[in-house]
């Protein structure tokens, strides 16, 4: 599945302004996931953002327009979401969600590494 290429260089833009994160970028989940601090962060997944949030924020950020909770095998994942493209057409409503991703990385704990 192919991923938009304007929101990804969005996104870069928007994450040099922060210097002392160490950002890398790896194809995953069918688009292109920023992994910061060895964490994931936020990614962007055909059109749509896919972020990664504190869980307790869910039903608050739920009622943002453009919202999708992630489902996957049934179960949906507190923590992650889908946003449509209207959800963050707008400067500040782009910065929200991904302030609101980065303000969780710093906290979230990093998968462990697979061994080679």
């Amino acid at each position: 599945m192919a991923y938009d290429l304007k929101l990804v260089d969005r996104i870069r833009e928007y994450l040099v302004q922060f210097p002392k994160l160490k950002i890398e970028e790896k194809e995953m989940f069918r688009g292109l996931t920023f992994m910061i601090n060895d964490k994931m962060c936020v990614s962007v997944s055909g059109e749509n953002l896919m972020c990664r949030f504190d869980p307790v924020l869910q039903e608050e950020v739920a009622e943002k327009n453009g919202f999708q909770p992630m489902i996957m095998k049934g179960k949906e994942y507190k923590g992650y979401c889908y946003i449509h493209p209207a959800g963050f057409a707008r400067k500040a409503d782009f910065e929200y969600w991904v302030n609101l991703c980065l303000a969780f990385n710093e906290k979230a704990k990093s998968s462990k590494k697979k061994k080679k």
